[in-house]
């Protein structure tokens, strides 16, 4: 399944109205409604790529713990870009503050879904999951497509709200529903011993990860003398997403592994940047440190990511990208 993840994670980086302007969301021009087309038929693929990716494995016998990483390693990159095209399509960019909300609230989901599997041994699946958030997103960008990113500025008969305002509730309402599912699981205790996590550690590690991130995010966004999320929050987004990446996959490998998360990590590095130079008054440009963050985060993911994968591929004699032909033996003749 290896192929099939890197085509439908390349897919799902398409979402081109995430990139038509980078430095804000509230630019002078819209994305344009191809844009928006493709980023539907985008995720439309990798959704339907990401579901048969596990049979494909299957059916060919190339099922192997590199490939479970594959599979989310992929899905935690994507979720970075879909949070952003999403906030774009219904014109979010003017509402930082939603904006902050939604580009984050959905990589928090994902990282809680791979907590509570690390807790509980078993990745767990509601009733309203992934899939049916997927096409509701789809249905926004066709949405923003034939009516325009103004579409969501109108308001609704009758109840006098703006339609923007449909996805911000679904969003929270979700949120609330998933959060509620997740942390029962992992408040309930784990499998392991005392109910720890399967490594043997706190239920509640993990947290200090998503929690030291999300929180210099939201401190680097409020303190800052020159507006940058508000200015550059695609950019924002992105940086710290690229973060949320790297630990969501170090999680997904801890619980293959049964080992501990451990908090040091270079992933905080660019962060830490932002933070530092927030605390000594700003002495170098934001914009500059944030690209600085952005390509450091990028590095360090994919250093990670590549080093995980030719590990397990050594260990496992897995030749990457390839699938080994089945040989059968041949039937013998019998004398008539």
């Amino acid at each position: 399944g290896g192929g099939i993840r890197t085509c439908d994670l390349w897919l799902s980086s398409q979402q081109l109205g995430s990139f038509y302007d980078v430095r804000a969301v509230r630019a002078p021009y819209p994305a344009p409604s191809w844009a928006f087309v493709l980023s539907a038929l985008g995720l439309f693929v990798y959704q339907s790529l990401d579901a048969i990716d596990g049979k494909q494995a299957r059916r060919t016998n190339s099922s192997s713990p590199l490939g479970e990483l594959f599979d989310h390693g992929c899905d935690a990159v994507s979720t970075v870009f879909v949070a952003v095209g999403t906030c774009i399509s219904c014109g979010m960019g003017a509402y930082p503050n939603w904006m902050f909300f939604c580009g984050f609230v959905g990589m928090f989901m994902f990282f809680c879904a791979h907590w509570q599997t690390y807790v509980s041994g078993t990745l767990r699946f509601g009733l309203v999951d992934v899939t049916e958030v997927q096409i509701a997103i789809m249905i926004m960008y066709l949405m923003s497509a034939f009516g325009g990113v103004s579409l969501w500025e109108s308001k609704l008969p009758i109840l006098e709200m703006k339609l923007q305002s449909i996805p911000i509730l679904g969003i929270i309402g979700g949120a609330l529903y998933s959060c509620f599912n997740y942390f029962q699981v992992i408040l309930s205790g784990g499998v392991g011993k005392n109910g720890s996590t399967v490594a043997d550690t706190s239920v509640l590690s993990p947290g200090l990860h998503i929690g030291l991130i999300l929180t210099m995010a939201f401190i680097i966004f409020k303190k800052s003398s020159s507006q940058l999320f508000e200015l550059h929050p695609c950019l924002y987004i992105i940086t710290f997403g690229l973060v949320i990446a790297k630990i969501s996959n170090k999680l997904v490998v801890a619980h293959m592994t049964k080992s501990e998360l451990h908090l040091q990590d270079t992933a905080f590095i660019g962060p830490g940047l932002l933070f530092l130079n927030q605390y000594f008054n700003s002495f170098i440009d934001e914009y500059i440190v944030l690209w600085i963050a952005l390509l450091l985060s990028l590095v360090d993911l994919t250093r990670y990511c590549t080093g995980v994968c030719l590990q397990i591929a050594a260990h496992l004699r897995i030749h990457v990208f390839s699938i080994s032909p089945q040989v059968t033996a041949p039937k013998k003749l019998c004398d008539q």
